[in-house]
């Protein structure tokens, strides 16, 4: 799918959004509401770049990550903590919805741009605050890191298999996670402006949102005192779930959460049988019974092709998935027929692929009007918006203010 219209028609059209934040739950958050057509700013320091920049794979030189993560965000330069950065902040948050910003709590009014400084600027301004623990508590300045969440949020804990480690995931799951409530928390206090005027503090730790997307895991231990253990791919709530190895060298993942399913696919595997014994028919006694329930799905598929067996559970009506990589991403039908993969020309490395919105609208669609900017790429442009002659920027760029 490729993009290139401009973003005026986008569902958040005239909604701007100064991200001053970094790695990586506030700048996916506002990347989530350019996305959709808001005038995002993203402000980084003269002289240290946000660290995503320098983050993963780059080719010739340029920073991969950045490219999604940086996309539909003009990209400013300004020194927070100096008198002329102050200046300059302070009009664009004059002039802006939503301020985004994971310092460490306290940074920004040791700065005099905390929020009694903003609204008194703006008093409609939504200023959201991510942090990895909160704006108060005893852990409120240490350092935050999606990691550190995965770790005490219980996630770590109830991944992996049984003798083996906690498991921590090979991207910034909390991360995302957090951007993705911080999204949301923007969102639910704009609407709440519509009614009263006024801006509010939106306060997002990183660790609360992973906690409350991993189940009943706190009302369980509440009720029985036990916790969830570790179990591999499998489930304690149903069988078969498991991921199974093709004749191929493929894997497929196999889930069975509803009792019709688990029926079809015993049929489908040779194993009516199983159907009729007491335990099967409840899901958490599937589970105690995984051993016999792998032994007879993963033995059927492991005579079969990747291919053969999806096409066989599709015609059986179970559900069973490919296990892929990117290329199979790309490559399958279903995610072209949607258009999850965009294509957009990138100024420095030429036509480029990557994940589009999140979702559709039918009025009013996301698009990708232009990948990661190079850093402070935009100064002058947002600047002279705000009033700032080419003077004044001139001499605030002498003294490292921007």
């Amino acid at each position: 799918m490729s993009v290139s219209r401009e973003r005026s028609d986008g569902a958040l059209a005239g909604l701007r959004v100064v991200d001053a934040s970094t790695l990586f739950a506030g700048p996916l958050a506002a990347m989530h509401l350019g996305d959709m057509g808001a005038d995002v700013i993203k402000v980084e320091h003269p002289a240290r770049p946000d660290p995503s920049r320098g983050h993963g794979v780059a080719k010739d030189g340029v920073n991969l990550w950045w490219k999604t993560l940086g996309r539909n965000k003009r990209a400013v330069t300004v020194d927070l903590g100096s008198d002329g950065g102050r200046e300059v902040f302070l009009r664009l948050a004059e002039t802006a919805d939503v301020v985004i910003e994971n310092f460490r709590p306290g940074t920004l009014e040791r700065w005099g741009l905390g929020y009694d400084e903003l609204s008194a600027a703006n008093p409609g301004l939504i200023l959201a605050r991510v942090s990895g623990f909160g704006q108060l508590g005893p852990y409120r300045t240490r350092p935050g890191f999606g990691t550190l969440a995965e770790a005490m949020s219980g996630f770590a804990a109830m991944t992996g298999e049984a003798d083996g480690p906690p498991t921590l995931p090979p991207f910034g799951l909390a991360d995302g996670i957090a951007s993705l409530a911080t999204a949301y928390a923007i969102m639910t206090a704009l609407h709440a402006r519509q009614a009263t005027g006024r801006g509010q503090v939106v306060d997002v730790s990183i660790i609360e949102p992973i906690l409350g997307m991993l189940g009943p895991q706190i009302t369980r231990w509440d009720q029985t005192r036990t916790v969830q253990p570790r179990t591999g791919n499998r489930s304690g709530n149903n069988a078969p779930r498991n991921t199974y190895r093709t004749k191929d060298g493929q894997w497929v993942a196999v889930s069975s959460s509803a009792q019709s399913i688990a029926e079809r696919i015993m049929r489908l595997v040779g194993r009516p049988d199983l159907i009729e014994e007491p335990w099967f028919a409840h899901g958490h006694l599937r589970a105690q019974h995984a051993d016999v329930i792998d032994e007879a799905v993963g033995g059927w598929i492991a005579e079969r092709s990747r291919d053969e067996v999806v096409a066989a559970f599709e015609e059986a009506q179970a559900a069973v998935a490919p296990v892929y990589d990117a290329q199979d991403i790309v490559d399958d039908p279903q995610f072209q027929a949607i258009g999850t993969i965009h294509e957009i020309e990138d100024p420095e490395l030429g036509e480029m692929r990557m994940q589009g919105p999140l979702f559709r609208l039918s009025g009013n669609d996301g698009v990708i009007a232009f990948t990661g900017r190079p850093h402070g790429a935009d100064t002058d442009e947002v600047l002279g918006e705000l009033g700032f002659t080419p003077e004044r920027v001139a001499t605030l760029r002498d003294e490292g203010a921007v």
